[in-house]
C-alpha cells in the first residue's frame, strides 16, 4: 500500500531550503551548459564562439531537467559512503551525491580527465569515491546492480545490520520491466538495505507510461512484493527530503527496502535533440509554470532569504558549470592505447 507523506512540508528558516536550492541549481545549469554543447555551441557559457563546428558532446544526452528536486531532496537523506545506482539520465543524481562537475563534462566530451576516461559519456558516468556506482544505459538494469550492491553490504556486515544503504533511482518506464520485479522481489525476500525511487517523470521516451501500464500502479506492485511505498510531490525539494529520510532511517534501523514514488515532469524530450513535439502543448505549459527550481526559489524568498544571496548564489553556480566546460574544452582527448584499458580479455578463443 503506498501512502502520501502525512503533512506539507514547511521550513521555518531558509537554512533547509538552501542547500537544496543550490544542488539544484547546479544541476540545472549543467544540463543547460551540456545541452548547448551537445547541439553545437558553447558560447552561451562565456566561451569562445562555436559557430560552424561541431557538437562537442556525440551521441545521445537525456537530460534531467525539471526533475531536479528529486535528486536534491533524495541525496541530502544520504551519507557520503552510501550507494547509488542512476539511469539514462542521471547526471542530477550524479551531481546530488557529490560528484565533481568537471569530470562529469570532460566524460561527456569524450575527454581523458572523464570519470571513466572519456570511454563511458553520459550514460555511464560514475564516481565510487562518493558512493556513485554509475549511471546506465539500459532501463532498470540499475535496479538489479542496486540489490547486488546491498546483498554485499549484508554480507561485508556478517548477516546483520549494515550501517551504509544502497539507494537506487528507476523511471517509470522502468516499472514495466522484468528487473523490477526481481529486484524488488529479491530484496524482500532476502532483507537488502535499498532505497527504490521511482523518478516518474510520466513518459517513457516519447509514450506516456499509463497509457502502457496495466494495474493499479506502482504501488500495488511494490505492496505485491511486501515492499512499503510512500508518494511524495517530486517538484518540492523540501517534501522529497523530508520523505526520504523517513525511510531512510527506517532502512538503516531493520534493513529492509522500501520505495520512494516521487511524481514529476521531463521538461525536454527524450535526448537534447528531441523538441518533444509529440507532448500535448498545454501540459508542457503547466509544467513550466510549476517549475520546482522557481518554486524552491519563491518559496526561499517568502522565507526572507535576501534577493541579493540568491543572485549571487546563482552567478556562483553558472561560473562553476562555465568552468567545467571550459576544463573539457581544454583537457586532451584520450590516448589510443587507452582503448585496450579497462577491457575485459575473454581469453585466446576469441583473439
Amino acid at each position: 500500500m503506498e501512502t502520501t507523506d502525512p503533512q506539507p512540508v514547511e521550513a521555518r528558516d531558509s537554512a533547509a531550503l538552501l542547500p537544496l536550492y543550490r544542488v539544484m541549481r547546479r544541476i540545472r545549469a549543467f544540463e543547460n551548459a551540456a545541452e548547448i554543447a551537445s547541439q553545437g555551441g558553447v558560447a552561451a557559457w562565456g566561451l569562445a564562439e562555436k559557430a560552424g563546428k561541431p557538437a562537442q558532446v556525440r551521441g545521445p544526452l537525456h537530460l534531467s531537467t525539471g526533475q531536479e528536486a528529486v535528486a536534491a531532496g533524495v541525496c541530502a537523506a544520504l551519507r557520503r559512503d552510501d550507494l547509488l545506482t542512476s539511469t539514462h539520465r542521471g547526471h542530477g543524481h550524479t551531481l546530488a551525491k557529490g560528484a565533481d562537475p568537471r569530470r562529469m563534462m570532460a566524460e561527456l566530451f569524450g575527454k581523458a580527465g572523464g570519470f571513466n576516461g572519456g570511454k563511458g559519456g553520459s550514460m555511464h558516468i560514475a564516481d565510487f569515491s562518493v558512493g556513485m556506482l554509475g549511471a546506465n544505459g539500459v532501463v532498470a538494469a540499475g535496479l538489479a546492480i542496486a540489490v547486488g550492491a546491498a546483498q554485499g553490504l549484508r554480507l561485508q556486515a556478517g548477516g546483520g545490520l549494515s550501517a551504509r544503504i544502497v539507494c537506487c533511482f528507476f523511471g517509470d518506464g522502468a516499472t514495466n520491466r522484468g528487473p523490477f520485479l526481481e529486484s524488488l522481489n529479491w530484496a524482500a525476500v532476502f532483507g537488502c538495505p535499498v532505497l527504490f525511487v521511482c523518478e516518474d517523470n510520466r513518459i517513457s521516451a516519447t509514450t506516456p507510461t499509463a497509457s502502457m501500464s496495466a494495474g493499479a500502479g506502482i504501488a500495488a506492485r511494490a505492496a505485491a512484493l511486501g515492499v512499503p511505498s510512500v508518494a511524495v510531490d517530486g517538484n518540492d525539494a523540501l517534501a522529497v527530503a523530508a520523505a526520504a529520510r523517513a525511510l531512510v532511517a527506517l532502512i538503516r534501523a531493520d534493513n529492509r527496502p522500501r520505495l520512494l514514488h516521487a511524481v514529476t515532469y521531463r521538461f525536454k524530450g527524450h535526448v537534447s535533440v528531441d523538441p518533444g513535439t509529440y507532448r500535448d502543448a498545454d501540459e508542457v505549459e503547466q509544467a513550466l509554470a510549476a517549475d520546482p527550481l522557481r518554486r524552491t526559489r519563491d518559496r526561499l524568498l517568502a522565507l526572507g532569504a535576501p534577493a541579493a544571496e540568491l543572485d549571487a548564489l546563482d552567478a556562483a553556480v553558472d561560473a562553476e558549470i562555465a568552468a567545467a566546460v571550459a576544463f573539457a574544452e581544454a583537457d586532451a582527448a584520450p590516448d589510443a592505447s587507452a582503448a585496450f584499458t579497462d577491457v575485459l580479455d575473454a581469453g585466446p578463443q576469441w583473439h
